[in-house]
């Protein structure tokens, strides 16, 4: 029997008192009965009560740390990969300050990371590039334009990791490492390891504008300034100076001189740290340092020493007169024979003149030294107010 309105009628159930069902695709729920209804506080309150896990930090080290020493990049590069969610422990997905232990299975990409367990305190191994003009500092480039790591040896079971980078119009040196730490320690601006570079400018510098790079020039990503700026010739409208800062920002020296009008034509590192740019070295060429000298550094860049090309801090102190002295912490600048360096800075003689291989790593781990000349000539430029002379009232 139809109704009038179309619909069906309604279907009674087979037991006094039931609600009809509804017409859907899903199954009714399933009535709760009591042990249910009592499970569930009894979840809850395990949930409150519980407590974090305890990470063991004694024998565990950050991710980043364990993917930088397995030669897949700087701290930094593994930051930004983890970031990325392409990092897994364990199958979880990874966040930028896990910790990791030894049996920890890491992935990167699906690929298991191989990690070196060895405890023997071996040097990294350490390149010294010439890098050359008109190559980047990248392995992939969209542009297809020349990279610096074509010209690397192949390593069995590591890779290359860049100490910085230079422009693609920069030249001179460019470091390269097996071991991620040692690259965090040469770029971490703690160390305050220098960067020294050979400038050839349109123009001459003021003793104004030489002033600002001196007591620092406003960037859009800071300020920027240089510890020491030294006129070394030049003829007609270019002109050479040499440089020294302490950090390694993008294009910085190019954008400080461009900040007092100056436009850089040229631009060659000479210098980062103790590692100086030889003579005999040409464009495109590398060299491997010692690992005894590799050793060597490492030990003054811990100390910060000033021959491993670290930036001695500035101690300053009032004096009687109410004037504040300003002097570089003291440095043991002698060699182990007790004698001073051969090479060093001491040894360049303007823009690109340096010493040979053979003086400058060939004979061990010297470190730089300054001679008497440089040395006074710095301490000249910088205005260090000095107390006066005590005299004896007795005898004046």
């Amino acid at each position: 029997m139809r109704t009038t309105t179309g619909r069906k009628p309604r279907v009674q159930g087979a037991r006094a008192g039931q609600r009809p069902q509804k017409n859907t695709p899903f199954r009714a729920p399933a009535k709760k009965t009591q042990s249910m209804r009592q499970a569930r506080p009894l979840a809850q309150e395990a949930l409150q009560v519980a407590t974090p896990r305890v990470v063991d930090t004694t024998n565990s080290e950050k991710l980043q740390k364990v993917l930088a020493d397995a030669g897949l990049g700087s701290r930094r590069d593994m930051e930004a990969l983890i970031a990325t969610g392409v990092v897994t422990i364990n199958g979880d997905v990874a966040k930028v300050g896990d910790r990791v232990r030894a049996n920890d299975m890491i992935r990167v990409k699906g690929r298991l990371v191989k990690r070196n367990f060895s405890q023997e305190v071996d040097a990294p191994r350490v390149l010294l590039y010439h890098k050359p003009a008109g190559e980047i500092v990248s392995m992939d480039d969209p542009e297809g334009r020349a990279s610096v790591f074509d010209r690397l040896p192949r390593v069995q079971g590591a890779r290359w990791i860049a100490v910085g980078r230079l422009d693609f119009n920069t030249e001179g040196v460019l470091l390269f490492t097996t071991s991620g730490e040692f690259a965090n320690m040469l770029m971490h601006p703690r160390y305050r390891i220098e960067r020294e570079y050979a400038v050839r400018v349109q123009g001459e510098l003021t003793e104004e504008s030489k002033e600002k790079l001196l007591k620092g020039v406003k960037l859009d990503d800071g300020i920027a300034q240089f510890s020491r700026v030294e006129d070394i010739g030049g003829v007609s409208s270019n002109h050479w100076y040499r440089v020294t800062l302490a950090e390694g920002r993008n294009r910085e020296v190019r954008r400080t001189f461009e900040a007092v009008g100056l436009t850089v034509s040229r631009l060659i590192r000479v210098r980062f740290g103790a590692v100086l740019l030889p003579k005999d070295l040409p464009r495109g060429a590398k060299m491997e340092l010692s690992e005894e000298w590799v050793k060597g550094w490492i030990n003054d860049l811990k100390a910060g020493k000033a021959r491993g090309g670290v930036v001695p801090e500035v101690q300053e102190r009032l004096t009687r007169n109410g004037r504040i002295e300003k002097t570089q912490a003291a440095d043991d600048t002698k060699t182990r024979s007790g004698l001073r360096a051969k090479a060093g800075i001491g040894a360049n003689k303007g823009g690109r003149k340096f010493a040979s291989r053979k003086d400058i790593f060939d004979k061990g781990y010297e470190g730089l030294a300054e001679s008497k000349k440089r040395v006074k000539k710095r301490t000249a430029d910088k205005t260090i107010e000095r107390p006066a002379r005590r005299t004896n009232k007795r005898y004046a």
